[in-house]
């Protein structure tokens, strides 16, 4: 199968995903500078999950464009990593709005190594369909960033329970880690045109 049709209907959901999280915003009562600072806890849980649903999109932009075609598996994959994706709002939400209680902190992270999961599946389902010596198997080789991000996401909800700051502190690194582009799909493309 072609992949136009999954890379359309990912686009919309990862847009919808964003468009749900702004939502959460609420205009504060008042026209002081101060009637923001309740926001504060709200704006910071959307800041982290923005960049981490952007992370995800830029990503999944660069593994399709490194791809040739899709079959049944990688569909359901897609989907999979779609459904935790789209949780994310939920969970972004819930943890604003109780100022990063501890059981808000567990279950964002919680579904954040969901998401990791099942970006790690979707990589390999779609190196095996692109074959091992494909420029996306080449290009992502073993993903260790993929792997040691679950890992440090469940070092992060154990975290948690000790205090929340520390799981929101390696929930930002990870975000640093994979904010600075990862150029190897580009570069392997390069290499192969």
């Amino acid at each position: 199968m072609k992949k136009g049709r999954l890379e359309a209907f990912s686009d919309g959901v990862f847009a919808i995903i964003i468009t749900i999280m702004v939502l959460e915003l609420h205009v504060p009562h008042g026209d002081e500078i101060r009637d923001l600072l309740p926001m504060l806890p709200v704006f910071v849980s959307y800041l982290l999950s923005f960049v981490n649903v952007g992370i995800y999109w830029n990503n999944h932009h660069h593994m399709l464009y490194a791809t040739e075609r899709v079959n049944g598996a990688v569909l359901w994959a897609n989907l999979h990593l779609l459904f935790w994706l789209s949780l994310i709002p939920f969970t972004t939400a819930w943890m604003g709005e109780n100022h990063f209680a501890r059981w808000t902190v567990v279950l964002y992270g919680t579904v954040l190594i969901l998401c990791g999961l099942a970006y790690v599946i979707l990589c390999r389902l779609l190196i095996m369909e692109a074959g091992p010596e494909s420029p996306l198997a080449v290009a992502l080789g073993n993903d260790w960033k993929g792997s040691v991000s679950v890992v440090i996401y469940a070092i992060a909800v154990g975290l948690a329970f000790v205090d929340p700051r520390i799981a929101l502190g390696l929930f930002v690194l990870v975000a640093v880690m994979w904010f600075i582009p990862d150029r190897r799909i580009e570069k392997k493309l390069s290499e192969f045109e």
